[in-house]
């Protein structure tokens, strides 16, 4: 991450832009364990509430009520435990915000540092090149002034002559002043230069070391993440493993038997009805609603009709006979 360029800083902020991106990714996983407790909680609140206020079979008996009540609280307890997954969540985001606001405070320190060496480098870069240029036109100026004398050697006024001389000598001044000037910029920016390269040297090994650091948390934060879900599936498959085990000790002989113990009427069914002539009242004969005995039929026999019409039990209606039963 070097450059040709003194003033280049593209390799410094190429890994800046890495670690900022690092960081940023940090903070994406952190929301989204964020956002995940949110769905965990929200679904085992949802849950809570299905199996403490929904009825579920809460007419069964026996053996099979029995299981329905393990059922029930089994879910609720798969509940509880995803609320509690929730907060595990949390926790592992806040320690993923902690450790990213810690690297940030670490690079801090060397990003100010770095920032300060940049800025130095860059305006004394500025100064030594300012002296360079205010170096090579007193050289110039120099060699106009000793051209100037040369082209002055025929002439024979001597003020002049002395004028070009003053000036010649005045020039030579500014240049040994300009170069011990611009000798004084060069070393200044070299050893700049040194302590620039000798802090980029440890900042890049300080970013090497936060980089190698913050990819073996967030590795191990998402195998740790992974190992939770599993962890919740397994608990969740024992909690209902449990309401199967209970399911295989309900008996439908059992709960048949318990429900005939509990909620018989009797073993004596109803005797039948008996026909009762409204002309001729049967006597001696069984209450309505009484047991007469196995061999009893279901009905008396029916009358026979009289053929004398005067008989009180037969009667003509247009010439057609109604018998009474």
């Amino acid at each position: 991450f070097w450059s040709t360029d003194i003033l280049s800083t593209a390799g410094y902020d190429c890994l800046i832009q890495h670690l900022n991106n690092g960081r940023k990714n940090c903070k994406e996983f952190e929301d989204f364990l964020k956002e995940r407790a949110s769905i965990e909680e929200k679904y085992g609140k949802d849950l809570l509430n299905l199996s403490r206020k929904k009825p579920c079979g809460q007419s069964e008996i026996n053996t099979l009520k029995r299981a329905l009540e393990v059922f029930k609280q089994q879910v609720d307890n798969v509940a509880q435990c995803h609320i509690q997954l929730a907060q595990t969540l949390r926790e592992e985001a806040r320690k993923m915000e902690e450790f990213r606001e810690k690297q940030k405070l670490q690079r801090k320190k060397t990003e100010i540092l770095m920032d300060a060496i940049h800025k130095q480098k860059s305006l004394q870069f500025k100064k030594t090149m300012d002296a360079k240029k205010t170096y090579e036109q007193k050289c110039r100026d120099k060699d106009e002034a000793e051209q100037a004398v040369h082209r002055s050697a025929n002439l024979v006024n001597p003020k002049q002559q002395e004028k070009l001389f003053v000036k010649l000598a005045t020039s030579k001044t500014a240049v040994e002043d300009s170069d011990k000037t611009y000798m004084m910029h060069i070393s200044t920016l070299d050893k700049i230069r040194e302590d620039w390269q000798s802090e980029h040297i440890k900042a890049c090994e300080m970013f090497e070391a936060q980089e190698c650091e913050r990819i073996n948390f967030f590795r191990n934060a998402l195998w740790l993440h992974m190992n939770q879900l599993s962890q919740q599936c397994v608990t969740s498959d024992d909690m209902y493993e449990e309401v199967r085990k209970s399911l295989e000790a309900c008996s439908i002989e059992k709960d048949i038997a318990f429900f005939v113990n509990h909620r018989k009427t009797g073993q004596t069914p109803p005797a039948p009805i008996m026909y009762e002539n409204f002309y001729c009242p049967q006597k001696n004969t069984a209450s309505q609603g009484k047991a007469l005995g196995p061999n009893l039929a279901r009905r008396g026999p029916l009358p026979v009709p009289r053929s004398t019409p005067d008989d009180q039990d037969y009667s003509l209606v247009n010439d057609y006979s109604l018998i009474y039963q």
